[in-house]
């Protein structure tokens, strides 16, 4: 291969190569399955570019495509009915029956994050191709495939543009006339090829009315298209227009052939008839005809060069808000592809820029996904293969959906949780209605699993999905937490009055009528799970249904903390907030149980898996912060010893999390060693919900199956050992000791402060922090700082050191050590 040849002749062209390299993922053969495949997106249309020779295959997808409409009504009448027997058969300790009563509570499932088509490109090649070469480019989002044939270099460059919504494919030969290729476009879904040029070609389809959970196979017909009232069922459109420079362009209906070419120039947009959550997306959906045809005609008028520095400047504006740099690089293997230096780091564990680029993947993935109203990142962002989607690959609130959002607010990418915030929105909607439809209760609700329709429900086809995780009630709270945080790191004010608080209460409305007193006068839930666990019982009876679990109490007492502090800020409400609380106080304590862990049931049960992959107990420990080493040493010692009992293994995104629990247990070596075990390389070969997670090939994380939520986390837990601002800044808070030198730049700390640091032999030897608003500012440190210009008083702590000082906004303070 020449580049590889060319790193060998000198260490300078190493070096500089190095710094480059270091931002790409690359590969010396064509992906032969889709976790092989790259990931290309601008947010709402994602591509996996697969980089063959003689095919090339594209991959499409749209964020807001999707099965069915808007939700149904009254599903379950009868739900409320079953509430008070399900409650005392819970107080009874009945909970054969209580799991029975509560199938009785149920509604129907989501529907289905689809894939919308596939683009095949072929080029009828005869011989084998040498030098060749693949890779995408995070800094850029760009993926480039090179390969030589009979002494003639092709090249394909593929970028999915922002500003100008459309895909953009080039094709170049080095020599003249060299190129031809047929062009295709198919579907999974019902679709039609249609003709609208010499060079245009348009592919028209129809979503399903319906499609159930791959994990749901009670139906004879899994997924429906018919739908009599016209309302369920979204339309979509592909259109392709290519270009040939030298050569001639024929199409029809078969598709576009390209022959005598020394360029091509393939443009292709996308657009469904989504119109909203509450609009049936037939008889009232936009006309998606237009809407491709709208963005492709305003792209054609572009040069190559038009359209490639719009998006550039685009991807840039985002990517390079951080960097990080860990080692000065050293030991890094950027002359490997990325599935072998995968294999030699998991031999080593030494490849400081593999870590890095891990970590700038996970924010490369989120702005690439999740930049479409109303329409987050799913369970695997906007890349979607197949019809029935490992569990829909819809939004799944027990903590997926939420650790999708992670690394927004301190990687510096908080645009892009307004589409997670359009979902609650929502959500607030349709669980307005849930509470009173299931519960007969005020406020809103969500439960285990929601879609791009914002369902609320229960799930469980009303009586067929496991209680344990089909009738959890903590979505919204849960989901609340990211609308607080947004302030906290923004201090946006207009937000969190019109916005966030809003939201806040509803939620918390709910949760006032849904608690009620046990036995001893403490406020409980009931029912009550800990997802998707279980516990044994009375003489190894297996349960997973309780009152008053770990998570739920902390889930509530954070919703109930940050709700009055919002109320506090905007003075407002303060009847209310005295209710809420007065019903804090009387909240079901935190728990250490027998062997000194974090009691996870209402009672210190025995695990029926003690290394189960949910940690849910320790939601208090992170992403809340009720629990911490400084604040509270004997609930944080308890949490510990609950992750020793949990173990170091587990699905991806368990890896993930647990990384950022033992970061905010200021462990940096324990955290460190399970990022490194998140990048395990791992191959498809079906689903495991306990041990096999890693990585794929193309850095996706593994559960396995593909969950991109493990990505979002690594990427959370590198931004957790580094900084951590839930009190004050803690600066290198978990440091592990494999990270001895390093620079990081454009972190965002609580009280929107944007921090850069650079530390050498694992002591923080310079920082600077940007007050974006200014106000006050608390730095925590290991070591005694000073700030450049300010005479300020550096304290010591129980742990380190405490310096606060007041900020201007726009001003950046140097901090240096004394």
């Amino acid at each position: 291969m020449r580049q590889r040849s060319l790193l060998i002749l000198a260490g300078i062209i190493v070096l500089q190569t190095s710094k480059a390299q270091d931002n790409k993922l690359w590969y010396n053969k064509p992906a032969t399955v889709w976790t092989e495949a790259l990931p290309i997106g601008n947010g709402r249309i994602g591509t996996m570019v697969f980089g063959g020779v003689n095919e090339e295959l594209l991959q499409m997808n749209e964020a807001t495509l999707w099965s069915g409409g808007p939700v149904k009504d009254n599903v379950n009448p009868h739900a409320p009915e079953y509430l008070p027997k399900l409650r005392a058969a819970l107080f009874n300790e009945q909970y054969d029956e209580a799991g029975r009563l509560a199938r009785k509570m149920q509604g129907l499932y989501s529907e289905s994050y689809l894939p919308l088509g596939d683009i095949k490109i072929q080029q009828p090649f005869t011989q084998q191709p040498t030098q060749y070469y693949r890779d995408l480019n995070i800094q850029d989002g760009v993926a480039t495939t090179t390969f030589t044939i009979d002494a003639v270099q092709y090249k394909r460059e593929i970028f999915i543009s922002a500003p100008d919504q459309v895909m953009v494919v080039r094709i170049t030969a080095s020599e003249h006339q060299k190129i031809n290729c047929n062009i295709s476009t198919s579907s999974l879904l019902h679709y039609q090829n249609t003709v609208l040029g010499k060079n245009v070609l348009m592919l028209k389809g129809k979503a399903p009315a319906h499609a159930d959970p791959s994990y749901f196979n009670a139906n004879k017909e899994p997924i429906i298209y018919t739908d009599t009232a016209g309302c369920r069922g979204m339309r979509f459109a592909m259109q392709l227009n290519a270009t040939a420079k030298d050569g001639t362009v024929v199409t029809d209906t078969s598709g576009i052939r390209i022959t005598n070419a020394t360029e091509v120039l393939l443009l292709c947009s996308v657009a469904t008839s989504f119109n909203g959550f509450d609009k049936c997306p037939d008889s009232e959906g936009k006309n998606e005809e237009a809407l491709a045809i709208l963005a492709l005609s305003k792209a054609v008028t572009k040069k190559f060069s038009t359209l490639l520095t719009a998006h550039l400047n685009d991807v840039h504006r985002y990517f390079n808000r951080v960097s990080l740099q860990l080692n000065k690089g050293a030991g890094s293997r950027t002359d490997l592809p990325t599935d072998e230096r995968l294999e030699t780091f998991n031999k080593t564990g030494n490849d400081p820029g593999l870590e890095a680029l891990y970590f700038q993947y996970g924010r490369y993935l989120l702005f690439s996904s999740s930049r479409t109203p109303d329409a987050p990142a799913n369970l695997q962002g906007i890349w979607n293969k197949v019809l029935r989607a490992p569990w829909s690959s819809n939004y799944t609130t027990n903590i997926n959906v939420q650790m999708n959002y992670w690394p927004a607010e301190a990687g510096n990418l908080d645009e892009m949780t307004t589409p997670l915030f359009g979902l609650v929105k929502n959500l607030a909607v349709t669980g307005k209605r849930t509470a009173k439809e299931f519960y007969n209760a005020n406020g809103w609700v969500t439960h285990h699993n929601a879609d791009i329709w914002a369902l609320s429900n229960p799930v469980g086809d009303t009586g067929k999905g496991d209680p344990k995780w089909a009738n959890w009630a903590m979505g919204a709270n849960w989901l609340c937490r990211h609308l607080w945080e947004h302030y906290l790191y923004t201090g946006d004010k207009k937000f969190l009055q019109e916005t966030a608080y809003p939201l806040m209460k509803g939620a918390a409305e709910f949760t006032l009528g849904w608690l009620v007193p046990d036995n001893k006068g403490h406020l409980v839930t009931a029912p009550s799970l800990s997802p998707e666990n279980d516990f044994y019982y009375a003489d190894k009876k297996t349960a997973d249904i309780s009152i008053a679990t770990t998570m739920d109490m902390g889930i509530i007492r954070d919703l109930f903390d940050n709700t009055t502090m919002a109320a506090k800020i905007l003075n407002t409400d303060k009847n209310f907030t005295d209710s809420i609380e007065a019903a804090a106080k009387k909240l079901y304590p935190f728990q250490i149980g027998s062997k000194g862990q974090l009691q996870e049931w209402y009672k210190d049960y025995e695990d029926v898996d003690p290394h189960h992959r949910h940690v849910s107990h320790l939601y208090a420990l992170y992403p809340a912060h009720l629990i911490s080493p400084l604040k509270t040493p004997e609930l944080a010692a308890a949490a510990k010893r609950t992750l020793e009992i949990r173990g170091d293994d587990g699905t991806g995104w368990s890896l993930a999390w647990k990384v950022n629990f033992w970061a905010r247990l200021l462990d940096g070596n324990h955290a460190h060693l399970l990022y490194k075990n998140l990048l395990r390389l791992t191959r498809e070969n079906g689903t495991k919900y306990n041990r096999g997670g890693g990585a794929y090939p193309n850095l996706f994380d593994a559960h396995p199956p593909f969950q991109i939520d493990g990505n979002f986390a690594g990427c959370a837990g590198v931004m957790e050992m580094l900084l951590q601002s839930q009190d004050e800044i803690f600066l290198l808070p978990a440091l592990p000791n494999d990270w001895k030198d390093g620079t990081v730049k454009g972190l965002v700390a609580r009280g929107n402060f944007v921090v850069d640091m650079q530390w050498s032999n694992h002591q923080l030897k310079t920082a600077a922090v940007t007050a974006r608003i200014g106000g006050t500012c608390t730095i925590r440190t290991y070591q005694p700082i000073q700030i450049k210009g300010l005479d300020v008083t550096c304290n010591p702590s129980t742990v380190g050191y405490v310096t606060t000082f007041n900020t201007v906004k726009g001003r950046t303070y140097q901090i240096q050590l004394q």
